[in-house]
C-alpha cells in the first residue's frame, strides 16, 4: 500500500479518492454532496468551530447500514492560498490515514476524500473515515481510571506511541483529543489515531523530538515519571531527559495560557490567517 491509496473519484463539484471497499454505487451517490449530509437533521455534529464534524448513517455492503464521521474543512486565507502549491487537508488526512496503515498502525478505516475548488483555490474538503462506537478519546480515561488501571492503560500507551516513533510515524499534534482507546476483554487496551491530516512520515526522529512530540498529553503529573521510565525503558530516563521534557512540557503549558490571556486564536480567525 502506498501512502496515497485508493482509487480516484470525480464528481460535477468534488473530486478525490474513495477505499475500494467502499467503492459501491450506493454509497458513492451519498457521499456526491458531504455538505449535504451535514446540513441533514439526520446528521450528529460532534463539532463546529474552524473545521465541522459529523456523524451520519450510509449505506454499506449488501444493503447495511455504517457510521461514518466527515470532517468539513473550510480553509480562510492563508490556507486557500496554500491549496495552490499545497495538498488540501482533506489531501494530507487521506494520504495520513494510508501512511498510518501502510506502517501498520491503527486508525479508524478511512472510507474517502473529497476537495471542491473554485479558481483553482480550495473551497471546501472533507475526509470522511468510519466510526468506532466502542473506542473513546484517551483524555476522558485519564480522571476516570483508578491508579492501578492507569499504569496499565499507560504502560500500553507508551509502547504504542515507542512503535510510532521507530517507525517514523510523526503526529504534530500528538494531544488527548487525537488518540481513540479501546479497552479489550482482557484488560488490553487498543489504540487508534485520528486528525490524520498531521501524520508525517520521518526518516530519522532523534530522541529530543520524540520527547518533545509527548508534551501535549494530558498525563496526570503524577504519572509522568513511570511514562516516561515505559516509553524509554527503565533504565534510560535519565536526569537530562527528564528535564527536557519537563522543560518543553512547561513551554507548551505557558504558550496555551498566552494564548487564551492574549486571545489569539479569535484573532486569527478575524484576520483570516488561520
Amino acid at each position: 500500500m502506498t501512502a496515497d491509496y485508493g482509487q480516484s473519484l470525480v464528481f460535477p463539484k468534488s473530486r478525490g479518492k474513495v477505499w475500494p471497499s467502499y467503492n459501491q454505487p450506493l454509497l458513492l451517490r451519498a457521499i456526491s454532496d458531504c455538505s449535504k449530509l451535514l446540513d441533514s437533521p439526520s446528521c450528529q455534529i460532534i463539532h463546529q468551530g474552524r473545521n465541522r464534524l459529523g456523524i451520519v448513517v450510509l449505506p454499506s455492503k449488501g444493503g447495511e447500514k455504517m457510521e461514518v464521521v466527515i470532517k468539513e474543512f473550510r480553509p480562510q486565507g492563508i490556507d486557500r492560498w496554500k491549496s495552490l502549491f499545497f495538498p488540501s487537508k482533506a489531501a494530507k488526512a487521506w494520504r495520513g490515514a494510508c501512511l498510518l496503515l501502510s506502517h501498520q498502525i491503527n486508525t479508524p478505516s478511512p472510507v474517502a476524500y473529497l476537495e471542491q475548488r473554485g479558481n483553482f483555490l480550495i473551497k471546501r474538503g472533507y475526509y470522511l473515515c468510519q466510526r468506532m462506537p466502542e473506542a473513546e478519546e484517551i483524555r476522558f480515561l485519564f480522571p476516570k481510571l483508578s491508579a492501578a488501571e492507569l499504569k496499565v492503560m499507560l504502560k500500553s500507551l507508551a509502547n504504542f506511541l515507542a512503535e510510532c516513533h521507530q517507525k517514523g510515524i510523526f503526529h504534530g499534534d500528538l494531544s488527548d483529543g487525537n488518540i481513540l482507546v479501546k479497552k479489550q476483554n482482557d484488560q488490553k487496551y487498543e489504540f487508534f489515531l485520528i486528525d490524520t491530516n498531521r501524520i508525517r512520515a520521518k526518516k530519522h526522529l532523534p530522541l529530543w523530538l520524540k520527547l518533545k512530540n509527548l508534551v501535549r498529553l494530558g498525563v496526570p503529573a503524577s504519572f509522568q515519571g513511570f511514562f516516561l521510565e515505559q516509553y524509554l525503558g527503565r533504565f534510560n530516563l535519565t536526569r537530562s531527559r527528564w528535564r527536557w521534557y519537563r522543560l518543553c512540557k512547561q513551554c507548551f503549558s505557558g504558550y496555551i495560557q498566552l494564548k487564551k490571556r492574549l486571545h489569539l486564536r479569535p484573532l486569527a480567525r478575524k484576520l483570516k490567517i488561520q
